[in-house]
C-alpha cells in the first residue's frame, strides 16, 4: 500500500523541487490540492488527517498553523520551515549529525537551515563542550572549544531568500553582490548555537549574489589563538571519520584541496555536500599550531539545504534507502 504523502506549499520554490525528487516513485500516493483549496483551511486539515506523512514548505508562522491543524491525527510531519528547529519533541533532521535512528522513530521532524547544514557539518563535530579557552580538562573527542567566538561566512544563491528574492534577483538585473544580516539575530542563529554545542551564537555574515542555487559555507579558525588542540590534519581526520560512512557528505582530501571554489550560475539541482579543511599539515619540528585554517562546505541550498534533505528524512521515516529520489 502506497504511503499517502501530502505537501502542504507544494507551490513554493521547496515544494516543486520535492515533488520533482518524487517523480516515478509508486512508494508514495501524493495527496494533491487544487488552486482553490490551497489556502482553505478545512481542506488543508483534511489533508494533514488524511496523509502519512505531511511536508510543511511554509513560512514559520503557516507552518505552526499547520502543525496546529494536524493535532488529533496520527500524521508525521517534516517541517521545512525554521519554525521548530530547536522545539522540544522535534528531532533535528540532520541523520548525519543525530543518528538515523532518532528520525525514523520520530513523529515530528524539522529540516535544518541551509547555513546551518553547512556550518554544523564542519564544526559540530570538532567542538567539545568540556574544553574551554579559559582552561579545563577535555572530556570528549572535539579539539575546538565551546566558547570561542566563532564567525561564519556564507554566500548562497538567491533561492534561499523565497519567491521575493528571486523576483527580485529576475527584476533588478544589476545586483551583483547582497549582504544582509548586518544587525545580526539572523534566525538561523538558534540552531546554529544549540547543535555545535556553543556557548553563544557564531557572528555570522550571510550574503547572496545572482545565481539561482549553490552555497559555499567558511569558518576561519585563529588555531594558534583560540585554545585547540590539534593541526588542521586532526581536524580533517576526526570529520573523515564522521561522515566516512555517508553517501551524501563527501570530506575531501587535504592533497587534493582545489585552489578555488566555484557557484556557477547554470548550476544543476545537487543534493550532496563537499567539506574541505584548508590549511598546513603537521610539521613536526613546530612548538604551535598554524595561525589559522579555514573549514568549507559547498552544498547546493535547495538540495542538502532544503529539498534533498526533506527527501532524505522522508526516506529514512519510510524505512526505504535514504538516498532514493536524490540528485547525487
Amino acid at each position: 500500500m502506497a504511503i499517502r504523502l501530502f505537501i502542504d506549499g507544494a507551490a513554493g520554490t521547496t515544494g516543486l523541487e520535492i515533488r520533482e525528487r518524487l517523480q516515478g516513485r509508486d512508494e508514495f500516493e501524493l495527496l494533491v490540492l487544487d488552486d482553490a483549496q490551497r489556502k482553505d483551511e478545512a481542506a488543508r486539515r483534511d489533508a494533514l488527517h488524511a496523509a502519512d506523512i505531511a511536508i510543511l514548505c511554509l513560512p514559520d508562522e503557516a507552518a505552526k498553523e499547520a502543525v496546529k491543524l494536524a493535532e488529533g491525527s496520527q500524521t508525521r510531519i517534516i517541517d521545512a520551515s525554521s519554525a521548530h528547529r530547536v522545539t522540544e519533541g522535534w528531532a533535528y533532521g540532520f541523520p548525519e549529525l543525530i543518528g538515523h535512528d532518532k528520525i525514523a522513530n520520530a513523529q515530528f521532524v524539522s529540516n535544518p537551515g541551509c547555513y546551518p547544514t553547512g556550518f554544523l557539518a564542519l564544526l559540530a563535530p570538532l567542538v567539545d563542550p568540556g574544553i574551554s579557552v579559559r582552561g579545563g580538562e577535555p572530556i570528549n573527542g572535539g579539539l575546538l572549544p565551546f566558547d570561542f567566538p566563532y564567525s561564519v561566512n556564507a554566500v548562497s544563491g538567491y533561492s534561499g531568500g523565497g519567491n521575493g528574492l528571486i523576483d527580485r534577483f529576475a527584476t533588478e538585473a544589476n545586483i551583483a553582490f547582497r549582504a544582509y544580516g548586518m544587525a545580526g539575530g539572523h534566525k538561523h542563529l538558534p540552531e546554529m548555537q544549540a547543535y555545535a554545542r556553543l556557548a553563544s551564537p557564531p557572528v555570522f555574515s550571510p550574503s547572496v549574489i545572482p545565481a539561482h542555487r549553490g552555497m559555499i559555507v567558511d569558518i576561519p579558525l585563529p588555531l594558534a589563538m583560540m585554545g585547540a588542540r590539534g593541526w588542521p590534519m586532526a581536524l580533517w581526520n576526526i570529520l573523515d571519520e564522521m561522515y566516512e560512512d555517508s553517501d551524501v557528505i563527501r570530506v575531501h582530501e587535504m592533497s587534493d584541496n582545489p585552489s578555488e571554489l566555484l557557484l556557477k550560475a547554470d548550476a544543476k539541482p545537487w543534493d550532496g555536500m563537499d567539506l574541505y579543511v584548508f590549511g598546513p599539515f603537521y610539521d613536526e619540528g613546530a612548538d604551535t599550531l598554524p595561525g589559522h585554517t579555514r573549514l568549507l562546505a559547498h552544498l547546493d541550498n535547495l538540495g542538502k539545504g532544503a529539498s534533498g534533505a526533506a527527501i532524505q528524512n522522508l526516506n529514512i521515516m519510510c524505512g526505504l534507502p535514504e538516498t532514493t529520489g536524490l540528485r547525487l
